[in-house]
């Protein structure tokens, strides 16, 4: 979009109606609240759907399995926002995208809803996975469509929205966790689905007054040749994964074993394929094959901590439910509540980060170094739970190890996270801006592609050297970006 064509937007756009911004960050902050309310809600109960037993309302999956799938969904969640981004870019328009995604979403918060076995939960999954791929990434741009790149509300309008995501994760797991752990899980997925249909109501009703022409624009449409070349290379993909599907099940050598382990492979061999793509591209000059080389390791230190952070929907979801004492100063806990602990400590910690890097100015730590304490709080996450592996033995231990772990974990994310998003977007190549971005997603999904396999190692037996092992490699790492720190910032070429 061209200066002039922005201009143009930003005039059908009333500048005043949300605490002193743009009307329509109203529609984006709720739509995205109710689209995260029905995503982390769903999140909270449905690893006890799956390994809870058939008579206890549950699909009595393997635990094990269970976990690697969870892993798998949450990775290929992430890798969706790639088709994302290029479906609101070449054919639909941010806004038309973001529509049909929330609906696409409700559509397999529906099917979960009904009690038809395993066959629908993995059709609901492949519903949720298309559907957020396609809302989640073009929210966050249209949020930036509001406003002129010189606005100084620009940033307070980031994070007013991210604090929407975050109230919206942080509230699902107390009312569909409840519903779902009480009384039943279709009941708790029929509340998640209730929720993105108000998000898309919230949506459908506000944006013409709100957002005028912000999203309506498709940066770079397809021509027809290009269509009608798209259309049959999207056909024959879907028939030929129909048929492996259909065939492969059927004739039993296809397992969901083996399918997971495929998707393990695809979430390495994608971010390498991306970064060989742009780096020997010829649109990429010297100066920013340099900054690519620093931001590998960086890429690499966020692939270790979200295989970390994401483990708190895995590994201690289970760790909640089957070795922690829910009755708690005389209050009985649900497991999925503890789902809520993130987004809690983000809400409460995220404007204290704020106005630490603010107060610090030049004297704050570089790229690297923050990415290297994030590292180092992740793997104090898990160091922590060896401790009541080690007193307790089989007997349940205090939820306090659990709120512990989460804490640390969030003081890595905040150190981590939004400084990761900065910096792709300041290490990207001109000509691979957008695809930059599609790349830091893929540091979670690798991430949780690979916990698909590393879960596997985890029971009761194993806790002290699973949570050992991994917090211990977590921190080595974090100490040695440190000790690169310097390196990595001649890489950048003047990148801070």
């Amino acid at each position: 979009m061209n200066k002039h064509d922005k201009e143009a937007m930003l005039k059908t756009i009333p500048q005043k109606g949300f605490f002193g911004h743009p009307k329509g960050l109203s529609t984006l902050f709720f739509t995205e609240f109710w689209e995260r309310f029905s995503y982390y809600g769903m999140r909270a109960i449905l690893l006890f759907y799956m390994y809870f037993e058939v008579t206890d309302g549950g699909l009595g999956i393997d635990q094990t399995t269970a976990n690697s799938i969870m892993a798998i969904y949450g990775s290929l969640v992430y890798m969706s926002g790639i088709i994302g981004g290029w479906i609101a870019d070449r054919i639909l328009g941010t806004a038309r995208t973001v529509f049909y995604g929330g609906v696409l979403i409700m559509i397999g918060h529906v099917i979960l809803a009904l009690p038809a076995g395993i066959y629908a939960l993995f059709i609901s999954m492949i519903f949720i996975i298309i559907g957020t791929g396609l809302l989640k990434p073009n929210v966050g741009s249209m949020v930036g469509d509001l406003y002129s790149e010189k606005d100084p509300r620009r940033d307070s309008g980031f994070s007013i929205y991210y604090m929407g995501i975050n109230m919206g994760a942080f509230i699902a797991p107390y009312i569909v966790g409840t519903i779902g752990e009480t009384h039943n899980f279709h009941l708790g997925f029929s509340i998640a689905a209730v929720g993105m249909f108000i998000g898309l109501v919230v949506y459908v009703i506000t944006r013409k007054k709100s957002l005028g022409l912000a999203g309506a624009h498709v940066p770079n449409p397809l021509t027809k040749p290009e269509r009608s070349k798209t259309i049959r290379i999207v056909s024959l993909a879907v028939v030929i994964i129909a048929l492996v599907g259909w065939f492969g099940f059927s004739g039993g050598w296809l397992t969901i074993d083996r399918v997971i382990f495929f998707i393990s492979i695809l979430g390495v061999i994608i971010p390498a394929v991306y970064f060989i793509s742009m780096y020997r591209s010829p649109k990429t000059n010297a100066q920013e094959r340099s900054r690519l080389l620093a931001y590998i390791p960086l890429f690499l230190a966020a692939m270790m901590f979200w295989a970390i952070q994401e483990q708190g929907s895995t590994i201690l979801a289970t760790y909640a439910n089957e070795r922690t004492q829910l009755d708690f100063l005389g209050i009985e806990l649900k497991a999925s509540w503890f789902q809520s602990l993130n987004p809690l400590f983000i809400i409460m910690l995220a404007p204290v980060f704020a106005w630490l890097w603010t107060k610090l100015g030049d004297r704050q730590p570089s790229v690297s170094q923050k990415f290297s304490f994030g590292l180092l709080f992740a793997g104090l996450s898990f160091l922590v739970m060896i401790f009541p592996a080690l007193s307790g033995g089989e007997q349940l231990v205090s939820p306090l190890w659990l709120v512990l772990s989460f804490f640390l974990v969030v003081l890595g994310e905040l150190l981590l996270s939004p400084v990761g998003l900065s910096a792709t977007t300041k290490l990207a190549p001109a000509a691979f801006a957008a695809q930059m971005m599609s790349l830091w997603n893929l540091s979670n999904a690798s991430a949780q592609a690979i916990n698909a396999q590393v879960v596997r190692f985890y029971n009761p037996d194993t806790e002290v050297i699973y949570f050992g092992a991994i917090g211990g490699v977590a921190i080595v790492l974090g100490i040695i970006l440190f000790m690169l720190s310097p390196k990595l910032k001649n890489f950048m070429q003047g990148i801070k």
